[in-house]
């Protein structure tokens, strides 16, 4: 073992088995199993069954970690024997070794406190990887929650600024009827919103935790004492509403709920690729593009075109939604692979899953603060597109029918005519009444352009 080393020989064990990828498990992991840690002794030392004295040791050695310390000791790969055995034998290992320090004893003996004996006292890796996944979730969940409604506030401030610039609508890639820019920045907004209450919903799922169930849900070597005391402390360190598995064999067995989580934020990365998807297509150009909004410059675009800009930043949350999109197939293929009592590809589902939660997060918040906060519009793009657009034909077809409506777009098309001019031509009717009808702005509201409000 190194000499500098707090973690033990089970762990060097994984890191010679398994020299994977050089990733290693995520802070919000390591926090969370610590935690898991750290309620067990509490809970183990109420009931008398673990001396107040290694309880309290591996406390202050909980507590240590929690405050930053150690964090180079979580050491074992991702990808690891199932279940996270070498993960939870790393966390056990570390604690020891610094709680016998504590103790005033040497690392390495475990005479004085056992990773086994002590830490890990009344669990299984069966009942902490999976509680430690789900709490690494609760976690992070808020400051994911946040991130994405403080996106949507900033595309619905956007949408207040920009309520009365007039543009065509489009569908299909092709012109459709007019619309205003703060309209089509509303709906980003709610897009958001929805994507947010999505992981909200999700979110009760994993406060439910089959801590306690030790190796296939009986609870052998723990029991229903110390899974209520443990899940209370836990409860209380983290102040999450958490509570024992109604039904241990489901969530010792299943990752459903971790599935349903990862979904929701799927779900979440789909809304907001979309938005990232049409930034750059509205701020295509300058010059040759669409053009009616304009993207801070962040950076130069181009190593060898000088003074092209890229939309740097919604091209990166494309790229982090598309690997939320993969990490989520990992989570779902891994989640069904789980046979009978326990699913031994946790350590996969976590790693994807909370990774999946930190990227969303901290691209939605790069986007908020360096591209939505400073989108400016083009007002007269918008208005010079729009008139160009035959689109607004659609308004006349409660009033001469859609087949008379397509043959006028076909002619201005053709020709180059404004639509105008064409019924004025075929004395269709009289300009007074044309110019009610064909008014953009009463496209952008509810019922027939040219009739009365309601």
């Amino acid at each position: 073992m190194p000499e500098d080393a707090y973690y033990g020989i089970q762990t060097a064990r994984a890191l010679a088995n398994f020299p994977i990828s050089g990733l290693h498990a995520h802070a919000d992991l390591v926090v969370a199993t610590v935690l898991v840690k750290k309620a067990a002794a509490l809970a183990n030392a109420s009931l008398g069954r673990l001396d107040s004295s290694v309880a309290d040791a591996i406390v202050r050695a909980a507590d240590e970690i929690l405050a930053g310390a150690l964090r180079d000791q979580f050491v074992v790969d991702v990808y690891q024997a199932g279940a996270g055995t070498s993960h939870n034998m790393n966390t056990n290992e570390v604690l020891a070794n610094r709680a016998a320090e504590l103790l005033g004893g040497p690392r390495g003996e475990y005479r004085l406190v056992h990773p086994n004996d002590h830490v890990n006292m009344g669990q299984s890796t069966n009942d902490v990887f999976p509680t430690a996944t789900r709490l690494a979730l609760l976690l992070t969940h808020q400051r994911l929650v946040e991130s994405a409604r403080a996106l949507a506030a900033s595309l619905a401030r956007k949408a207040g600024e920009f309520d009365a610039v007039l543009k065509v609508g489009r569908t299909h890639l092709q012109d459709a009827v007019p619309m205003t820019l703060g309209q089509e920045f509303g709906g980003y907004a709610a897009c958001m919103e929805r994507g947010a209450d999505d992981v909200e919903r999700a979110k009760a799922q994993l406060e439910e935790l089959n801590l306690g169930a030790t190796a296939v849900g009986t609870g052998l070597n723990a029991g229903g004492d110390y899974a209520a005391a443990a899940v209370r402390h836990l409860s209380r360190l983290t102040g999450l509403p958490l509570t024992p598995a109604a039904n241990r064999f489901r969530v010792t067995q299943s990752m459903g709920d971790v599935v349903a989580y990862s979904g929701a934020m799927r779900r979440l990365a789909v809304e907001l690729a979309k938005v990232a998807s049409d930034l750059r297509l509205l701020g295509s150009g300058p010059r040759a593009g669409i053009a009616e909004i304009a993207l801070p410059a962040v950076q130069p675009g181009s190593s060898i075109m000088p003074g092209k800009v890229n939309p740097s930043v919604p091209e990166m949350v494309s790229q982090v939604c598309f690997q939320a999109f993969g990490c989520d197939t990992t989570v779902c293929m891994a989640a069904e692979a789980g046979q009978l009592e326990l699913n031994v590809m946790m350590p996969v589902i976590a790693w994807n899953a909370i990774h999946t939660s930190t990227i969303l997060r901290g691209s939605m918040t790069a986007l908020r603060t360096r591209c939505v906060d400073g989108i400016v519009a083009d007002e007269e793009r918008c208005r010079e597109l729009l008139e160009r657009s035959t689109a607004v034909a659609t308004a006349l077809s409660p009033y001469i029918g859609y087949a008379a409506t397509a043959e006028i777009a076909k002619e201005s098309v053709k020709t180059g005519t404004p639509i105008r001019e064409i019924v004025l031509a075929r004395g269709l009717m009289d300009a007074r009444r044309l110019d009610q009808i064909l008014s953009a702005e009463a496209m952008t509201t509810p019922g027939i352009a040219g009739e009365a409000k309601k």
